[in-house]
């Protein structure tokens, strides 16, 4: 029988998720009993008891029974197997989605004091920490949060089935926030069986790869369900939690730090499918679904606001609009405000037309002129605001009317800052091209110059107010390709407005030329202006190797010291962004070595800024994994060194990790606060405080060095690791998922250095190793301890004390709980090589064991997620549900290997490798 929650106080606060997970399962399991029969049902549940049984009781036979069940299956009932423990992963992601929601609001409706990653603890904590008011409004003015989506999903479903989730999803909360009937409890359980249904119904694969304008679809699609309305509300909720805390507040805008950005449609490294003609597509995209919003909200608004004129003042502005409004129909001559957003809605219906040929949902009552500006949008809807203040209808202004307002200066007419982002080697070749064909003489080799004079002939070239490239001229394919981009780029900013496009990343970054090639082909389209030393859009280094990193602050510092240089970051608001790399630094040289050389860098980066006046702004180039700089969002931003947040951060959301942070609307809202609030933590309380002590920073890099010789010496310089990690992991099968637009390699070589860092990582978590996320860090505490006497104590004193080592070891703790090593020597199997399936896995066994010990002996606990109750509650209820995909995983690869052609084989690989990602939920 159904229910709904009682009270938080009559329970413990767990049941509701198990309540709510087992009704799933059980809707699910009725569901498969019903389409595919009882001896499929019988099976499935046998295959969850076993499974339940070995984690709870360690029982090896039970293991052994659940092997001996999957490696036996039809292909047929293998394929309705891993649909059943596939879809309840992603019913169980959505009931803790619920239930991390429901405690939010039980939290909320006790007045609880505020918890960790709210504004509100944030606030409190500025103010006990003596943040002056002054100081706050000086951060927001400056201040810039941005959550940035990118085009590397590891997320296999279609939209179809994300779709019937999120059905799923409301339906659940609708138990939690409305006390039904009995009748209506009845109906809403039946409609939670429709949902399922129709998910099991629903093919989850895609039957081809995606295009690079599917991809810009699927990100829109979280601005639907999210970011659109969340946005807005978070900073209605932050204003009156201000107004609350201090009246002089009260009224006060603040400014819109918190926005919205992408890669996706403009990140062309190594992905040839990203073209000027997609770009330009994916900024009218962006551009459609803003609109669409306004002028929907705009028609509500409208039926809203029928005041009369006769009984509420109206302000000579709000007059004004009412009377250049197209509408002339005598049933509103006296309902300003109504004509007033009527004429709002024809200007913003003709701007769309002008914009992008887009046609409103509702067509206008007349002709208007378009808006030239998003600025001119603005002024007219705060004019509206303002009428209704003066008039005391202070509560209709903060209705839909200040939702609307904010989004229209958060979201413009561009929705999202689209960010562009090439390869380093493809600007040398463009700029070494054009140099060639504008030579008057002797043509320059560019290519052949080093780096000295490089930036001699780039600094000219920057001041020089020529084009270097001629309109007719009959350049190679690449180079029109770069060109046509930066024209795109150019009308972008006249069409949408600078904030459309207004980063350009540089990949592989190891010199300062690679950053003056980008400045002057932005002046090629009139981005950079010489005669007013003025740069239109941010040029972004992004620094990714070990080696990288290591040389970040030597590049920077050469760069800022350029006059012609730091005169356009002058123009820039004396404020350079620099983005750090998390996923290529790990795959070279090991989770430890990448996160202390990222630390190390921002060291680096802090001092010369200070030293050149300049602000510094980082741009995290995160994954969903912790193999590619993943973990929780708030304690990576805390644990940045002092001075590295200055009011300013940026962070990639990729993979699986968009869906499960953004497709809720509350989960995603929080999500954002939890960026924003960190933000001001690190930036205001965290700044001024002391850098590590010394021999702190002394014992992290005797870690590092050496745990990246024992990462290398695995990964690179152990013979036929390659052929180990390829025959060991469904890499090859990763490859023909029909997950992104982008090839798996950057190149046809096999090498691992020539490997994307997705299908590394995720690889390594199909398999249950994670070893991208601790591989090392056993023999570096070995290492150390023997070395010091002392060295387990002070690393306990430096876990206890040091936010940056404490949450290094935190992410360690998680991924290790999530392996399975008795699961991972299954797939060692899959290597025919017997000697160099012992040679490579023995060491990664002994490793894998060495790090837990090392992880439990600083950090104090028993065992793994002692300190993370809640967590180690989700994955030890997972596993049982995420073993049998394994299992039978491995046995699909083996008959897909051994030749078998059964197209369903193949089906059931994909299926599988989306069970285990949605159970694991942060393996991309």
């Amino acid at each position: 029988m159904d229910r709904t929650e009682p009270p938080a106080e009559s329970v413990e606060k767990d049941a509701p998720l198990r309540y709510d997970t087992r009704l799933l399962g059980r809707i699910l399991g009725d569901t498969v009993r019903d389409q595919e029969g009882e001896a499929v049902f019988e099976l499935v549940e046998h295959i969850r008891r076993t499974g339940v049984q070995f984690h709870r009781n360690a029982d090896e036979a039970a293991r052994q029974e659940l092997q001996a069940i999957m490696s036996g299956l039809p292909i047929d009932r293998a394929i309705k197997i891993i649909r059943a423990f596939g879809y309840f992963s992603h019913l169980a992601n959505l009931a803790e989605d619920q239930h991390h929601i429901r405690r939010t609001r039980a939290y909320a409706k006790a007045r609880a004091p505020a918890r960790q990653g709210t504004m509100a603890y944030a606030l409190a904590r500025a103010r006990d920490g003596g943040v002056t008011r002054e100081e706050l409004e000086a951060f927001f003015a400056r201040a810039l949060c941005s959550a940035v989506l990118t085009a590397h999903p590891t997320e296999v479903r279609r939209r179809s089935s994300i779709d019937r989730e999120m059905e799923i999803a409301h339906l659940l909360d609708d138990r939690d926030r409305v006390e039904y009937t009995p009748e209506e409890l009845s109906a809403n359980r039946r409609a939670l069986r429709r949902a399922v249904l129709t998910l099991w119904q629903t093919s989850i694969l895609r039957g081809t790869r995606l295009r690079v304008i599917d991809e810009v679809n699927n990100g829109l699609a979280y601005y639907d369900h999210t970011f659109l309305r969340a946005l807005p509300a978070f900073y209605a909720d932050l204003e009156d939690r201000l107004g609350v805390i201090e009246p002089e507040w009260q009224g006060i805008e603040v400014p819109s730090f918190l926005r919205m950005g992408s890669w996706i449609g403009g990140d062309r490294d190594g992905n040839p499918y990203v073209t000027a003609e997609v770009t330009r597509q994916t900024l009218g995209m962006h551009s459609e679904r803003a609109m669409r919003f306004y002028l929907e909200e705009l028609h509500r608004l409208g039926s809203e606001l029928s005041l009369d004129g006769r009984s509420v003042p109206v302000s000579d502005g709000l007059a004004a609009l009412a009377k250049t409004s197209p509408d002339r129909s005598t049933e509103r001559q006296d309902e300003p405000y109504r004509r007033a957003v009527i004429g709002i809605y024809a200007r913003l219906a003709a701007t769309a037309w002008k914009l992008d040929r887009l046609e409103p949902p509702y067509p206008a009552v007349g002709e208007a002129p378009a808006y030239e500006s998003v600025a001119a949008l603005q002024a007219d809807l705060d004019t509206v605001s303002g009428s209704l203040v003066q008039a005391g209808s202070l509560p209709l202004a903060r209705g839909r009317l200040r939702g609307l307002r904010r989004a229209v200066d958060v979201f413009g007419f561009h929705l999202a800052a689209l960010d562009l982002r090439q390869n380093s080697d493809v600007h040398e070749r463009v700029i070494a091209e054009l140099l060639e064909a504008a030579s008057t003489g002797d043509p320059v080799d560019y290519r052949a110059l080093d780096e000295p004079a490089r930036i001699a002939l780039l600094t000219a070239e920057m001041a020089n107010p020529r084009p270097l490239a001629a309109p007719h001229h009959g350049y190679g394919e690449e180079t029109a390709g770069e060109l046509a981009m930066l024209n795109v780029t150019a009308d972008a900013h006249q069409r949408y407005g600078g904030a459309s496009m207004p980063h350009y990343v540089i990949s592989k970054n190891d010199s300062v030329s690679d950053i003056l090639e980008v400045a002057v082909l932005l002046k090629e389209v009139g981005l950079l202006r010489p005669h007013e030393e003025r740069l239109d859009v941010d040029i972004v280094p992004l620094f990714e190797t070990i080696g990288d990193l290591q040389h970040c602050g030597r590049i920077m510092d050469e760069l800022l010291g350029l006059p012609a240089y730091r005169r356009l970051v002058a123009s820039r608001g004396d404020v350079q962004e620099v983005m750090l790399g998390y996923s290529d630094s790990n795959k070279d040289g090991g989770y430890l070595t990448s996160t202390w050389e990222l630390y190390k860098a921002e060291l680096s980066l802090i001092e010369v800024f200070a030293r050149h006046k300049v602000g510094l702004r980082l741009f995290h180039g995160r994954g969903g994994s912790v193999g590619r700089g993943g973990g929780p969002s708030y304690d990576a931003i805390l644990a940045q060194p002092p001075g590295a947040l200055q009011g300013a951060i940026r962070i990639t959301e990729q993979g699986e990790v968009i869906g499960g942070k953004y497709s809720n609307a509350e989960v995603g809202r929080r999500n954002l606060e939890t960026l924003a609030a960190a933000t001001l933590e690190a930036s205001l309380l965290e700044a001024g405080h002391a850098p590590p002590p010394a021999d702190w920073l002394a014992i992290m890099e005797a870690l590092s060095a050496h745990a990246f010789r024992a990462y290398r010496s695995l990964v690179y310089e152990t013979e036929g690791f390659d052929r180990y990690f390829r025959d060991s992991t469904v890499l090859e099968e990763i490859a023909t998922l029909n997950i992104g637009s982008r090839p798996a390699s950057r190149s046809s070589r096999r090498r691992i250095e020539d490997l994307r860092a997705i299908p590394w990582v995720f690889s390594w978590a199909q398999c249950r190793l994670m070893l991208p996320g601790w591989y090392g860090f056993g023999a570096a505490v070995s290492a150390l301890t023997a070395a010091r006497p002392d060295g387990l104590a002070t690393l306990q004193t430096m876990y206890r004390d040091w936010p940056f080592f404490r949450t290094t070891l935190s992410n360690m703790d998680m991924v290790l709980a999530k392996s399975d090593i008795a699961i991972a020597s299954r797939y060692a199997e899959l290597v025919g090589d017997a000697a160099l399936r012992e040679k490579v896995f023995g060491r990664v066994r002994q490793e894998w064991q060495a790090s837990i010990d090392a992880v439990l002996a600083i950090s104090g606990q028993q065992t793994l997620l002692e300190g993370n109750p809640l967590l180690a509650r989700s994955i030890r209820n997972r596993f049982p549900y995420i073993d049998p995909l394994n299992h039978v995983q491995i046995e699909l690869l083996k008959r897909h290997r051994a030749g078998d052609t059964d197209p369903g084989v193949v089906d059931g690989i994909h299926l599988s490798i989306n069970g285990i990602a949605a159970g694991l939920r942060n393996s991309g």
